[in-house]
């Protein structure tokens, strides 16, 4: 157990990003008890949410742990073979890792009213449970991106991205090898595109950038640094555009992905209890609320309507929203040999090659 600990210690070192960061939440009344939850959401994003379930529960101290997805699964991993410390709940945007996690037996079962209604898609072994629904979206800069011009599907931004020069170095997406949730993205768009593979060809012309992270991508479309980015999270892209009337929002009409952000307890989680109760309350009635007209994440019980609501899309565009499931299917992608074969073509097709 030793020699696994100094080895999940030195992964969490390597992966773990300078950005990471712990935010408490003091209880108001006498503390009698604290919820951990070991998350991938942009504090700012969820704040409104814990501060809401906070209030009704106000014995509660509340510390909330933000990570990167790969950060975050191999310390509940670790957890999991019982050599670190686990959280009370996980939660994350790289479902695949949250199912890999569930189907090595490190949930518990959930049984809890106001996640059985939960659509299908987004419940699994009553173990899983999708919390949000955030399409994977384009964004790109006015000033720079004419209204005539805004790549309105994939085959749009294809031939976007074939003006010669134009895009050199301006298009940012995310680094599949450092980020769970763009890897579980790539992934699904090659199952599910005709165009994957000559956009991945496209970018790479372009000397696409990469990074780890939705907010980097965003930050700088919205102030020129970029001009496009691809497959980024919806719900963070709508709530910069509030702020940023630079960064426009596109969602392709020929497929949208839709994540769900997982969320398990774990077997070793201290407070049970309280974690079965903050996962309930996402997807009561103040709990939707917050997440659909606040957060801006929706909820799975009637995101596409809010969605749509809030993106003042037409009505027809609903037939390309294809949500991702949870379930077995998704760890397919995870197979290490698939894996590497996968990123090789990913590395050939951007012309990076190896380190």
């Amino acid at each position: 157990m030793i020699a696994r600990l100094v080895s999940f210690l030195v992964a969490v070192l390597v992966v773990a990003p300078a950005c990471a960061a712990d935010f408490d939440f003091p209880a108001s009344a006498t503390p009698a008890r604290t919820l951990v939850i070991g998350s991938t959401t942009d504090i700012g994003i969820i704040r409104p949410v814990i501060v809401a379930w906070q209030k009704a529960n106000p014995s509660v101290a509340i510390r909330y742990r933000e990570l990167t997805t790969n950060a975050l699964f191999g310390e509940a991993k670790a957890a999991c073979e019982g050599d670190a410390p686990a959280d009370d709940v996980v939660l994350s945007s790289a479902m695949d890792l949250q199912a890999k996690l569930v189907n090595d037996g490190c949930a518990v079962t959930v049984d809890r009213p106001g996640l059985n209604a939960l659509p299908d898609f987004a419940r699994w072994r009553s173990q899983l449970f999708g919390l949000t629904y955030e399409p994977a979206v384009i964004v790109y800069n006015r000033r720079a991106v004419a209204a005539h011009e805004a790549p309105t599907d994939h085959f749009a931004l294809l031939d976007l991205l074939r003006q010669p020069g134009r895009f050199e170095g301006r298009i940012g997406t995310y680094d599949i090898e450092a980020s769970g949730l763009g890897y579980l993205f790539a992934t699904l768009d090659d199952q599910r595109s005709s165009t994957w593979g000559r956009l991945i060809e496209a970018m790479g012309r372009n000397h696409v950038r990469l990074y780890c992270c939705t907010q980097d991508i965003l930050d700088r479309v919205a102030d020129g640094r970029l001009t496009l980015g691809y497959n980024v999270l919806g719900s963070y892209a709508l709530a910069e555009a509030r702020r940023k009337p630079d960064l426009a929002v596109a969602v392709p009409s020929d497929y949208t992905l839709v994540l769900t952000r997982a969320a398990f307890v774990p077997r070793q989680a201290a407070n049970r209890a309280d974690a079965e109760a903050f996962l309930e309350f996402t997807q009561g009635p103040e709990g939707r609320r917050i997440l659909n007209e606040e957060a801006l994440l929706f909820s799975p019980i009637d995101g596409e309507d809010q969605l749509f609501k809030a993106l003042d899309a037409r009505q027809q565009e609903k037939r390309a929203i294809r949500p991702i499931g949870l379930g077995p299917a998704l760890i397919v992608g995870l197979d290490q040999m698939k894996r590497r074969l996968f990123l090789k073509q990913w590395r050939d097709s951007l012309g990076i090659g190896e380190d």
